[in-house]
């Protein structure tokens, strides 16, 4: 498993300002951007575990997340505080459930389901 101990190269950085990048628009775009974005793309360009590659993705989502609501929010006046909030107290209960699920599954499977997602996802989009 490749890690990004000690001095990183200076294509690792780039790769990593790319993703950091991609995410963060399509954060601002659609509203999505870690799972999406970083977790694919850990895996790929640095070989990242699924699970590696998800805790990395959360950490990174946290200023992503809290950044994207201000200037939503803020600037443009697109959020519902109230909603918001509704929405995040049950999100740590299932944060903490999903993530004590994942530990306890084999990678690969967490790699399938996290593909079948997105694929759903997709095919949704597209007939709808």
């Amino acid at each position: 498993m490749s890690t990004l101990t000690g001095e990183m190269r200076s294509g690792s950085t780039l790769k990593l300002a790319a993703i950091g990048t991609v995410a963060g628009a399509f954060s601002g775009l659609f509203g999505v951007g870690g799972g999406t974005v970083i977790v694919p793309l850990l895996i790929f360009w640095f070989a990242y575990g699924e699970r590696l590659a998800t805790g990395t993705s959360l950490a990174a989502i946290v200023p992503i997340g809290a950044l994207g609501a201000i200037a939503q929010g803020g600037i443009y006046g697109n959020v519902h505080v109230v909603t918001g909030l509704l929405l995040a107290i049950p999100a740590v209960a299932g944060v903490v459930m999903g993530t004590a699920i994942q530990q306890r599954i084999p990678q690969r499977a967490v790699s399938y389901l996290f593909a079948a997602l997105l694929v759903g996802i997709a095919i949704e989009l597209i007939l709808k």
